[in-house]
């Protein structure tokens, strides 16, 4: 189990030295928080938001990937409903042009946030104001190396790339389901059906992150 603490403190470490005189600047930076379903990135994004705002008053923002759900409609249209959270699953092009307006920070935006316990997005629901000089992106395909997904990891000035091992998202995923009311047994064929599926392509399939947060050992890439 990693200390969300920890990774917090890292990754906010991380922020100051790279990007710390570029926000001081009130330069706009986006950075790119990526996991499987259930990795707590999520929540570690929220936490990190948190931090800078406590430090440096209201200059970091947070805005998720989940809003970019297709509806129920288009997804039982195309035969996709059972695997809802695929990344064929989503409007990954128009997730793509929200993030390059987002780096361009010339204008207050409106985007769709997603309400789980409604299973439905609420188109608008989320504003970013144009002051705003740090926006955390979290989602799960961040830094796929598929389709239109492969747009993004270039958009991002920081990437970092939660991956706990399969044994505990697995546990977490079926906990999930079952605070969502799920029988045991469906919990379990949720998760570990197309759950994750899903949490393998996010970790063999994304690009290289800034820095890796793993079950053994925490890498970060020096190169930028």
């Amino acid at each position: 189990m990693r200390d969300l603490d920890r990774d917090t403190t890292i990754i906010l470490d991380l922020i100051e030295r790279r990007l710390g005189a570029d926000l001081a600047a009130g330069r706009r930076r986006v950075v790119a928080i990526a996991g499987p379903p259930a990795s707590g990135k999520s929540t570690l994004a929220a936490r990190v938001v948190e931090g800078i705002n406590r430090k440096a008053g209201d200059t970091a923002a947070l805005l998720p990937m989940d809003g970019f759900h297709l509806d129920n409609a288009t997804l039982d249209a195309r035969g996709l409903r059972q695997l809802k959270g695929a990344p064929d699953t989503f409007d990954a092009d128009g997730f793509v042009a929200l993030v390059r307006h987002v780096r361009q920070g010339n204008a207050d935006i409106r985007y769709p946030l997603f309400d789980r316990a409604q299973d439905r997005t609420l188109p608008g629901a989320g504003f970013l104001p144009e002051a705003t000089p740090l926006v955390v992106v979290e989602g799960n395909y961040l830094l796929l190396r598929q389709g239109a997904w492969a747009g993004l990891s270039n958009l991002f000035d920081l990437t970092v790339m939660l991956a706990p091992p399969l044994a505990e998202l697995e546990a977490r995923l079926i906990a999930r389901w079952r605070h969502h009311g799920l029988a045991p047994a469906a919990a379990e064929a949720r998760a570990r059906g197309n759950d994750l599926t899903n949490a393998r392509t996010v970790m063999t399939e994304s690009a290289e992150a800034d820095l890796f947060l793993g079950d053994s050992h925490d890498t970060e890439d020096n190169r930028c």
